[in-house]
């Protein structure tokens, strides 16, 4: 090779490996990139099986234990839809279902009882990056009333369906299981149910404080950055007259955006007109509230203020989670986005 080009092919070569190299080297920061993205994804999941009067001296520690089984359980159904990437209405829809199959909570197996000694369960789901919703109210023998409010949010073109109208679009539904009427009764809520009658009696009244409590409710995170949340009710002890709370109510006992979820429990009149779910999300979204401030303020100012009580569950896109009640206690389960989680059910737990 002649000695003039000898340079220029040099030089050509070093240009080849600079260019190999530098390619090399954006697509290894290319996978690390999306190795740094797949690891940053996060989920959260948090759960309630309802405020209410209580204290550590009103339910057995062996009644305590139980419902920590099972509030665990629900977590850990949520858990195994989000862990795989599933999404939050399926971690929801699944949490919700493992509360309504518990005889604890005052929903699906757990309902209370209405004044005709009856059952009339009431339900709600909501996905917030798309506002999608759905409810059913009063529903009879349904014993996922969750499922239900969900087939109506994906199968129908309507929001909430009641009653035997409900029951009927339940018929064409292949996935939702009916059972017998009398599947729902507890000795637990018989006993309530006479004690309210005992106590309305006294006091003159149709609503006694602390009958209308065991509400359950689900909100999840999931690794797209959806949120959706979910709630589910027997409604309050001796109830008449068909009456809905504020659970099958999207904005007042349940609601969803992209950017946070709520469920609520408790004295389901204030909560309808206080607009309790929705308000909570609107101060996180309008006003840049943090959304523990939120849920603080709403729960603990507005509602008492009001003349209510009760707590919620709330949930952001960033996975912060606030629990906040002015009851006694609040049966409530949560999984962090670092994977931490717990269940409580009185204020000190």
């Amino acid at each position: 090779m002649p000695r003039l080009l000898l340079p220029f092919v040099l030089i050509l070569g070093f240009a080849s490996m600079s260019v190999s190299t530098s390619s090399a080297a954006a697509e290894n920061s290319k996978e690390n990139i999306m190795q740094s993205t797949n690891q940053t994804k996060k989920f959260a999941l948090v759960i309630h099986g309802g405020a209410g009067v209580v204290s550590r001296d009103s339910i057995p520690e062996n009644d305590a234990k139980l419902m920590h089984v099972d509030l665990n359980k629900a977590l850990d159904a949520g858990y195994e839809v989000l862990s795989k990437g599933g999404d939050a209405l399926d971690a929801v829809s699944a949490a919700i279902v493992v509360l309504e199959d518990s005889p604890w909570f005052n929903a699906g197996k757990g309902a209370v009882f209405n004044a005709e000694g009856g059952h009339e369960l009431d339900a709600s789901v909501m996905e917030g990056h798309t506002r999608r919703a759905g409810a059913v109210a009063g529903v009879t023998n349904v014993k996922n009333p969750i499922l239900l409010a969900r087939a109506v949010m994906e199968k129908s073109e309507h929001v909430m369906l009641a009653g035997e109208g409900a029951e009927r679009f339940a018929d064409i539904q292949k996935d939702i299981q009916r059972v017998d009427p009398k599947y729902f009764d507890t000795d637990k809520r018989l006993h309530q149910l006479q004690d309210a009658k005992a106590k309305e009696a006294a006091h003159a009244t149709h609503t006694v404080q602390g009958t209308y409590f065991g509400t359950v409710g689900a909100v999840a995170l999931d690794q797209q950055g959806h949120i959706a949340a979910g709630t589910s009710t027997g409604g309050m002890t001796n109830k008449k007259w068909s009456r809905v709370g504020d659970s099958p109510i999207i904005g007042a006992g349940t609601f969803a955006t992209d950017k946070c979820g709520v469920s609520g429990t408790g004295w389901g009149e204030f909560y309808i007109r206080a607009v309790v779910a929705h308000d909570i999300c609107a101060r996180v979204e309008y006003r840049g509230d943090s959304l523990a401030l939120a849920a603080e303020d709403v729960i603990n100012k507005v509602v008492p203020e009001m003349g209510g009580d009760g707590g919620a569950i709330a949930l952001d896109k960033d996975g912060n989670i606030a629990m906040p009640f002015n009851t006694g206690g609040m049966s409530r389960g949560w999984i962090n986005p670092d994977g931490t989680r717990g269940t409580a059910i009185f204020k000190d737990d």
